[in-house]
């Protein structure tokens, strides 16, 4: 956002003393940066008047809450900016809460990492999973933050409604052939021009219904499209379209009728604990449950419900596609800023609803039940590494580490007699695993096996793609960690800092301030750039028990992959001495049998199935493999 900090409405705010600046703040409605003496932004808040809402942070203490008087000590710098009206400042205040994420601000967690359900804008639209809505024509479904659910729905839809998935040209060109999801019917060849664009948009009306949770109405219009081909004497394709309403049916029993009316309609649930809380929401649809969402957040210090709830419902809805007409809510929200933006973002009337009694109550009580045990789940599993950084803040005391390890990246080989080596970098977040950050690394040295060498590149290519992209903050390496962690003794932690060095001495730009260890398997001996002798940690630190598992999921992490490899390269080898099978059909059979026992156990008619192999080269690739099998237990 720093275009909007120089925007000219900005006051600026340069002298020492702040008390002196408050008759000078306008009093009209805007988004003011609270700023700590490092210039950090610690919070982010919305006012109606900055003069009247800023004032209050530097009044007697004693009517504020909790999270107030923390920030209030903390406060020493502020910036505001102006709006025209409160929606404008509801927007610009999440919009900076998502780019600065403040210490202070009531926060979705990890909410970049939640895909989405994209249906594209082309002629012949296909869907994919997307992490990121862009600004395009596309419709964009989510964010779903159980993945396994989303890909049930991705895996239901397109075995209900044939859509492509490849992204060939359409057309192509003439005289093209159909692949094999046309012949098990799970495409219908929009590239050779066998579908017209307007029967393709039925089922592309088909998915947007099926994703909406209109499962009542979808079956409606497939019935009636059955009816038209019935009339049109097209039997076989009102057969497919029947077996399409029984599969869909089956599902529509499954979700019981929990309202009796047709309101789209959202439930949110809510849960507070000390530092967190926990927002469910129920999706309502044709008065049914067609799914949920499950939500934590940061809640600093002690927030109302209602701080907690408009916080959440402003995140929310500002990502999803799709806002219902009706929101029950567990607690009575009266921000009619809040309301507005809702009403403009879905363009129609939104209500917010706090229901006292009945179904609808009922409704509310069990999403916040749910929300109350995904909490107190969330708490166990993440009993370790809390909130408030407790370990992180234990690490950087016992290891005197320059900064607190927020980012902390561990690094680790994998090869057998240095053949096909392969180095992993597994990333942690505030004591968590940040999978989406996590990289895998194919080593370049050959020859004799050589860890230093290899774990010397491995480091080497990430500082370095790290600083190329240094303007990039998108990139994939564009983040540096506080704290390198390497799985390995003195040898590997001398090879990190020679590195590092070399970095520094050859690139202009300056490489961030960096903590380096190593941590050695046999004694958990922890062994630190400028220490003689080893660091030993009592056996039962919450900082040991967490550098132990960041090295293990480096290892494990390693290991996956390089086992991965070894099985391409078993499949490759084999089949090299087979005739007729060159690289690109030796990539087709090991995309789609992803092994070679799998390959063994095939049948010809499978092998065959496959774009360009042959009846005969199929049976003489299992003839191949099962002689060589042979062969192999005679030895």
């Amino acid at each position: 956002m720093t275009d909007k900090l120089n925007d000219s409405r900005i006051v600026p705010h340069k002298e020492e003393n702040l008390l002196p600046r408050l008759s000078c703040l306008p009093s009209s409605p805007g988004v003011y940066l609270m700023k700590d003496a490092a210039g950090r932004v610690i919070y982010v808040g919305k006012a109606i008047s900055l003069r009247n809402r800023i004032r209050s942070y530097f009044q007697s203490k004693k009517g504020m809450d909790k999270k107030t008087q923390l920030l209030s000590v903390h406060i020493a710098d502020f910036a505001v900016i102006t709006t025209d009206n409160e929606v404008e400042a509801l927007i610009l205040e999440d919009t900076l809460i998502k780019e600065h994420q403040p210490r202070y601000n009531i926060r979705l967690r990890d909410d970049k990492r939640h895909p989405y359900l994209k249906i594209t804008a082309e002629s012949f639209p296909r869907i994919l999973v997307v992490r990121k809505r862009q600004r395009d024509k596309a419709r964009y479904f989510g964010p779903y933050t159980d993945v396994k659910a989303m890909r049930k729905t991705l895996k239901l839809i397109r075995k209900t409604f044939p859509i492509r998935t490849c992204s060939s040209p359409v057309p192509r060109s003439a005289g093209c052939k159909p692949c094999l999801n046309y012949h098990i019917e799970r495409c219908m060849a929009p590239c050779t021009g066998l579908v017209s664009e307007e029967e393709y948009e039925e089922l592309i009306i088909g998915t947007t219904l099926l994703l909406e949770g209109k499962v009542d109405g979808l079956i409606s219009f497939l019935q009636a499209k059955m009816k038209e081909l019935a009339s049109k004497e097209l039997f076989e394709q009102a057969i497919k379209t029947r077996d399409q309403i029984t599969a869909l049916s089956h599902i529509a029993t499954q979700r019981p009728i929990v309202v009796a009316d047709y309101t789209e309609r959202d439930v949110v649930g809510l849960s507070i604990e000390t530092g967190r809380a926990c927002a469910q929401i129920f999706f309502i649809r044709d008065g049914r449950l067609c799914g949920r969402e499950t939500f934590y957040l940061r809640a600093p210090g002690d927030p109302t419900p209602t701080e907690v709830l408009s916080a959440f419902l402003t995140q929310y809805y500002s990502k999803v596609t799709t806002i219902p007409r009706e929101i029950l809510l567990p607690e009575k929200i009266e921000d009619k800023a809040l309301i507005r933006w809702l009403a403009s973002q879905r363009n129609g009337k939104v209500i917010l609803r706090t229901p006292q009694r009945g179904k609808k109550r009922q409704l509310v009580k069990m999403a916040t039940d749910n929300a109350r045990y995904s909490l107190h789940e969330e708490v166990m599993r993440g009993a370790l590494w809390n909130e408030d950084l407790s370990v992180l803040r234990e690490m950087k005391q016992r290891l005197a580490l320059s900064a607190l390890p927020q980012r902390i990246e561990a690094f680790d080989i994998s090869n057998i007699m240095g053949q096909q080596a392969t180095g992993a970098m597994v990333v942690f977040e505030g004591g968590k695993p940040a999978p989406h950050a996590y990289r895998h690394f194919k080593v370049k040295i050959t020859g004799k096996p050589d860890d230093y060498a290899m774990m010397a590149e491995i480091l080497r290519r990430r500082l370095q793609r790290g600083l190329s992209k240094i303007d990039d903050r998108t990139g994939k390496f564009s983040e540096f960690p506080d704290l390198i962690l390497i799985d390995g003794g003195k040898g590997h932690l001398n090879v990190a800092v020679k590195v590092i060095d070399e970095i520094r001495r050859d690139y202009d730009f300056p490489l961030p301030e960096i903590d380096l260890l190593a941590l050695a398997k046999e004694r958990e001996e922890i062994f630190l750039p400028k220490a003689k002798e080893p660091l030993r940690i009592p056996p039962g630190s919450p900082a040991l028990l967490l550098l132990r598992y960041i090295r293990d999921e480096a290892h494990r992490f390693s290991i996956d992959y390089h086992r991965k490899l070894r099985r391409g390269r078993t499949l490759t080898s084999e089949l090299d001495s087979i005739s007729g099978v060159g690289p690109k059909r030796k990539a087709k059979l090991l995309r789609h049998f992803k092994s070679l026992e799998r390959l063994r156990r095939a049948t010809p008619e499978e092998i065959a199935a496959l774009p360009g192999i042959s009846s005969q080269l199929a049976m003489k690739i299992l003839s191949a493999l099962t002689q060589d099998r042979g062969e192999k237990a005679e030895g």
